[in-house]
């Protein structure tokens, strides 16, 4: 059987998903943000106990560093429905507005944000391909019933 130890150029990286970190922070950076994620221990009352958020959080960080779709979330993090659900929870409500919002303020009060250079990047705003925004626009779509 063909191991990636046989080959010697890739004897390094035999090993190295089992001794890789799988956090995306560090305990001081979830220090900073810990406060804003309600999260309740497990209760003896029973049932499935809830995933913690720094686990969901630190799957989202990976996806966005590491783009591609979901199914490629690694086992080591919460299930693709719970971060899914998570997002959308922790989106609506404002909660992830709010994080950044403080990482901002914080990383603004230790000098790491050059306000001089702001980037706005088109690929979150939405265009419909092929507009034409001299047309006028239409009164509605569905037609009108006369009685």
């Amino acid at each position: 059987m063909l191991t990636p130890a046989c080959f010697r150029s890739l004897k390094r990286h035999d090993a190295a998903s089992r001794t890789d970190d799988d956090s995306q922070l560090t305990d001081k950076q979830w220090f900073l943000i810990d406060d804003l994620f309600e999260w309740h221990a497990p209760t003896r009352a029973g049932g499935r106990p809830p995933i913690p958020p720094r686990a969901v959080f630190e799957a989202l960080l990976w996806m966005l560093r590491n783009g591609g779709p979901w199914k490629n979330l690694p086992k080591h993090f919460p299930s693709e429905s719970t971060c899914r659900r998570r997002l959308r929870e922790w989106a609506e409500s404002g909660l992830l507005a709010e994080v950044w919002s403080r990482l901002v303020e914080l990383s603004d009060e230790l000098g790491w944000v050059d306000w001089s250079r702001l980037i706005a990047d088109g690929t979150f705003c939405r265009a419909k391909k092929g507009v034409n925004w001299s047309a006028p626009a239409t009164k509605g779509l569905a037609p009108q019933l006369s009685s």
